[in-house]
């Protein structure tokens, strides 16, 4: 899995608390028009999130946390040939917060859809996402 990095000028702990949280997805997201929490893990984190994209491309993903080293990874449950399998990772530097976000994108996707899913585009968003907030 190829990974990209970019360091966003916010803490740590901003950076990764607002990455976990499933209700501001949508903001930053490319092209996500809904996310929806369908099961909380024990650490209050989301465990499982319902995807929704335009008018036909949904899936859900499964989360694990290492809170203590602020990795996440998420691998697809329903719709796996149009979800995505990923990690993100979260460092704090001088500047900042440096995030790294690999992504597999499945194999239904449409050239439209994996453009949009580029992890570049991702992290690019969310980089400009935590600046503007």
């Amino acid at each position: 899995m190829q990974s990209v990095r970019a360091v966003v000028p916010r803490d740590l702990d901003r950076c990764w608390r607002s990455f976990v949280d499933a209700t501001t997805l949508a903001a930053w997201v490319p092209g996500l028009r809904r996310a929806r929490v369908i099961l909380v893990g024990d650490d209050g984190l989301p465990a499982e999130i319902l995807f929704e994209f335009g008018a036909s491309l949904t899936y859900t993903l499964v989360y694990t946390y290492d809170v203590a080293n602020r990795e996440v990874r998420w691998q697809p449950r329903a719709g796996k040939r149009d979800a995505v399998a990923g990690f993100a990772r979260f460092e704090a530097v001088d500047d900042g917060t440096s995030v790294t976000y690999g992504l597999e994108q499945g194999d239904g996707r449409s050239a439209d859809q994996k453009a949009m899913g580029e992890q570049g585009a991702i992290v690019e968003a969310f980089a400009r996402w935590m600046t503007r907030g």
